[in-house]
């Protein structure tokens, strides 16, 4: 390890531990329960030993918002929801410790605006419905977002704790990773489905699985421009391959389409704001990582017998071309549109999507859209919360373009909960994490808390 800095030596001693959690959980699966309550124990301890100083809050809200997807697969999860709980608790510690800006009105806001449509749950649900449930599972990743959105709204963060903070959040998207090559090690042998292919996922969603994975690639590929040495980008290089597989695989489009927009994203404003010398240093790695795309593309190619670019040419194992390249998820829109309408002050209530689609249209399923789902169950305050999360990050970052993360993901966050809705913490972690003000402490140390415009 000659040569390598502390942090970069912590980096691959990191890599080593979560490839040993991945092992311990493969082969002995009841250990996963006891890795989270370890992880949870943790980092509480750190954030009230420390008082939060470095922002260990937001470093343990990371990395149950990174896990949330692997330990709800493998049974640790106390409760379906405890990994938006847990990043919650984490960051309202935090809060107590640090504070908030005087700015976060806004976000204050947005969490008022959803109470009323508890309210109306419990008017317009069924006496069969299981409020509280339906309530947690549409609320919990909004009030997720919310909470981290006020923690880090006009926060400044060091740039070594910010990528301390980006680590922990790819640390157990890594493990995930290969704890499924354990479990399903190639493509060959195995039955391939055109719509969703659960083998590759070890029988667990792909679609959150793919937006995970997607986000995990997205980082690596983030990496190779912010990290500087050879060794460490190598083994990036490798680790995003076998992201980038795993996330394809499992023929689930928008959390590859997600990460290729979210690269793209991050590539065109680190280019814009490099001078001409590094440009073409950025060239050189902007083709490796392509060539890089074009390999792990056509290997998944090969590795599902040809099956992959049906799925990705919206065609049928026959070759047909498919009407519908959405897989239902516009009816389902629709469907909420229409609810809207219906209903534009108040909403139909929170959760009573579900039985609003079973009781006019026969589909029973849960919403895939959260910007149709807070039009639906908000009525005009969910439109009120929709213009507030778009327009506020916009605002401020017309004032501080200093992180070069913004755009990708705010993408992330946007293009996520249009394919996937809320269903984990991940995107609206992530969101939270755009509007953060990231200072290089050597030119700018961190004197205070609040900016001035």
């Amino acid at each position: 390890m000659a040569g390598i800095s502390r942090y970069q030596f912590n980096y691959i001693e990191l890599l080593l531990i979560h490839i040993g959690m991945a092992l311990a959980v493969y082969f002995f699966r009841p250990s996963s329960p006891f890795i989270l309550l370890g992880v949870i124990t943790y980092f509480l301890f750190l954030t009230i030993v420390n008082d939060n100083k470095n922002n260990e809050a937001l470093m343990g809200a990371a990395y149950i918002a990174g896990g949330e997807v692997f330990f709800r697969q493998t049974d640790a999860m106390f409760f379906y929801e405890t990994g938006k709980y847990m990043v919650i608790v984490f960051l309202l510690i935090g809060m107590f410790f640090k504070g908030t800006s005087s700015r976060t009105a806004p976000y204050w806001t947005y969490l008022l605006i959803l109470i009323p449509g508890i309210v109306m749950a419990s008017i317009t649900m069924s006496y069969e419905a299981e409020i509280r449930k339906l309530v947690a599972f549409n609320l919990s990743g909004p009030v997720a977002l919310g909470v981290t959105a006020i923690y880090c709204y006009y926060k400044k963060i060091r740039e070594k704790d910010f990528q301390a903070v980006i680590s922990l959040l790819l640390m157990p998207l890594i493990a995930h990773m290969f704890y499924l090559y354990l479990y399903t090690p190639n493509m060959i042998d195995v039955g391939i489905n055109l719509q969703a292919n659960y083998v590759a996922t070890g029988g667990y969603g792909p679609n959150q699985i793919s937006t995970v994975f997607g986000f995990g690639a997205v980082l690596l590929a983030m990496r190779l421009f912010i990290v500087k040495h050879k060794l460490i980008n190598l083994i990036d290089l490798v680790l995003l391959g076998m992201m980038g597989y795993r996330a394809l695989i499992t023929f689930s489009r928008g959390g590859v389409f997600t990460a290729i927009i979210c690269v793209t994203a991050f590539l065109v404003f680190l280019y814009y704001k490099k001078g001409a010398r590094e440009k073409n240093r950025l060239n050189f790695k902007i083709l490796l990582l392509g060539s890089a795309g074009l390999i792990i593309w056509l290997f998944s190619l090969a590795q599902t017998g040809g099956l992959l670019g049906n799925r990705y040419t919206n065609r049928n194992a026959a070759g047909q071309l498919k009407k519908d390249i959405t897989t239902g998820r516009a009816e389902l829109v629709e469907t909420e549109l229409q609810a809207f309408i219906n209903h534009p002050v108040t909403g139909i209530g929170v959760g009573k999507g579900y039985e609003y689609r079973l009781e006019n249209q026969g589909i029973s399923i849960a919403t895939h859209n959260e910007i149709s789902r807070m039009l639906s169950e908000h009525g005009l305050l969910g439109l009120v919360a929709i213009l507030i999360l778009i327009l506020v990050p916009i605002i401020f970052w017309t004032k501080f373009k200093n992180n070069y993360y913004f755009l990708a993901f705010l993408a992330f966050w946007f293009l996520t909960i249009n394919h996937s809705a809320m269903r984990i913490a991940l995107p609206g972690f992530v969101y939270g994490l755009a509007l953060l003000y990231i200072v290089d402490d050597k030119k700018h140390p961190v004197h205070r808390e609040r900016l001035t415009d």
